[in-house]
């Protein structure tokens, strides 16, 4: 089975939220239970400390005045949250808070914490307990501690089996002049730190699943706006691959999805506008050649057996050599629309008279116009007007559109070629007194190979390509070209070229 981008996302998102989990869960136990272990441990050693030194309370330990050490020690005690005791310098009991229990542990009932080091010993919940065992009025601790205490702010464990459950417990001495005269002991229940622990756990996990619901919104948001889009236009390009380019791609937002779908969409129309372009084009092609081949191969045969006497075949020969010209030109035609399109990218602009291509294009067809008694006007502007493009392809241009003026004109009308300028552009024109255009085929007069029922009845050599080479050099050039036509009265093509000094 093929894995995508959203399964392995949703993959993603359940086993990233199951580990966050269970590290927010396990870690943050162990986060929270040492920062509440350190935050208690610090204010009660310092609230012990500030009690030890207290001067009343060394005296009242030096003189052993246990009714006023419990007053204040009840006051501490319930203050702090925490039980207390004050011991002598033999580590009798003088004084414990009222909220205390204390016992001492058997072997059987707790266990030993006398032995150890660190500051965080700990009991599991399950092992804490705070049953009282029996009752003792001394604590042993061994001298070997007493640096320890002087070093550490607190100690995790049964105070050397005083308690039968764990304890944050806190020793500090009580010295007067030098001399320990006792000790000040907290005594934190560590069941009461467990339950601060479980209660601040449970709002991280809270604030865990906010979190989580919250990405899952966002995973749902991708869903709506990127996922289901992209399988959208997965599909389209499926389509487009198999051939199907009527299809459309259903995505109309205006995002990135949005626009690559219209992309794909347009590009499936301009794909399908060529095809179609090139089907009309080679039938053009085929139908263009089949013409003059057929009147071409029908004639060659009648004079080979016969059909046509010897003394018709002279017009009949005359009328093959203009097929065979038409043929010719169809394919230089054709052959300079491919270079056309090969040039695009790599035209020979420079700096040219216009007005002196024009007069030399002009002379080309004085005789083709003395035939026809057509009048040949030039109105130039200047005595030389400098433009800035390709001389070959623009005298291509003047070739075609002159030649089409000639072949649509009148015997005894006039032709004129006129240049003028305006805004830093030159503006070339020509304009025939012919036979014109008609109204609904001056937008295709561009296509290739159309011909107008009237050009088709005036000239049949002609390929219906030469103002499509035109339109084409003129767009390469970044310029314009307009057509003006009145049917029975003449057309004019103006296009524009960029004028230089």
């Amino acid at each position: 089975m093929r894995k995508t981008v959203h399964s392995k996302l949703i993959a993603s998102y359940i086993l990233i939220g199951i580990a966050s989990f269970l590290f927010a869960t396990a870690g943050g136990s162990h986060f929270v239970e040492t920062y509440l272990e350190g935050e208690v441990g610090a204010r009660l050693h310092d609230s012990a400390v500030r009690f030890a030194s207290d001067e009343i309370t060394r005296q009242q330990v030096a003189d052993g005045d246990t009714d006023g050490l419990e007053k204040i020690t009840d006051i501490l005690a319930s203050g702090e949250g925490a039980g207390i005791l004050i011991l002598d310098e033999d580590f009798h009991v003088l004084v414990q808070s009222s909220d205390l229990e204390y016992s001492l542990s058997h072997a059987a009932s707790a266990p030993d914490f006398s032995n150890g080091t660190s500051d965080t010993d700990h009991v599991s919940d399950k092992e804490a307990s705070t049953e009282p065992a029996s009752v003792s009025d001394t604590v042993s601790i061994p001298d070997s501690d007493l640096d320890f205490w002087l070093n550490a702010q607190y100690k995790i464990s049964n105070f050397y089996g005083y308690f039968s459950s764990p304890h944050l417990n806190v020793v500090v001495p009580v010295e007067n002049r030098g001399t320990t005269e006792g000790y000040v002991t907290y005594h934190y229940d560590m069941q009461q730190l467990y339950q601060k622990r479980s209660g601040l756990l449970g709002i991280l996990q809270m604030v865990f699943l906010a979190v989580y619901a919250l990405c899952g919104l966002l995973l749902l948001c991708y869903q709506k706006w990127v996922h289901i889009p992209m399988q959208q236009i997965i599909k389209g390009a499926s389509e487009y691959a198999n051939g199907d380019l009527s299809y459309r791609i259903p995505v109309k937002s205006e995002d990135e999805m949005g626009y690559l779908a219209n992309t794909l969409n347009y590009m499936a129309d301009k794909i399908n506008q060529n095809g179609e372009y090139q089907r009309t084009f080679i039938a053009n092609v085929s139908h263009d050649f089949r013409s003059p081949l057929t009147s071409i191969k029908g004639y060659v045969e009648a004079i080979l057996d016969g059909t046509i006497p010897p003394e018709l075949q002279d017009k009949y020969l005359n009328i093959i050599s203009h097929e065979a010209d038409r043929l010719e030109k169809l394919t230089r035609s054709l052959l300079v629309l491919n270079d056309l399109d090969e040039r695009k990218r790599m035209m020979n602009i420079r700096r040219f008279d216009i007005n002196d291509v024009i007069k030399n294009t002009a002379n080309t067809f004085e005789g083709t116009c003395s035939k026809k008694n057509i009048d040949l006007e030039l109105l130039l502007y200047g005595k030389e007007l400098f433009v800035e493009a390709d001389m070959e392809q623009i005298q291509q241009v003047l070739y075609n559109l002159l030649d089409n003026a000639i072949k649509f004109s009148n015997d005894n009308s006039s032709i004129i070629m006129e240049t003028s300028v305006k805004n830093d552009k030159v503006f070339v024109s020509v304009k025939d007194h012919g036979v014109g255009i008609p109204k609904e085929s001056l937008s295709k007069v561009w296509d290739r190979f159309y011909k107008t029922d009237t050009s088709r009845g005036k000239d049949r050599k002609g390929t219906g390509l030469g103002l499509s080479i035109v339109k084409e050099i003129i767009k390469a050039h970044n310029q314009n070209i307009n057509v003006i036509s009145t049917e029975g009265v003449g057309t004019e093509f103006i296009f524009t070229l960029k004028k230089v000094k």
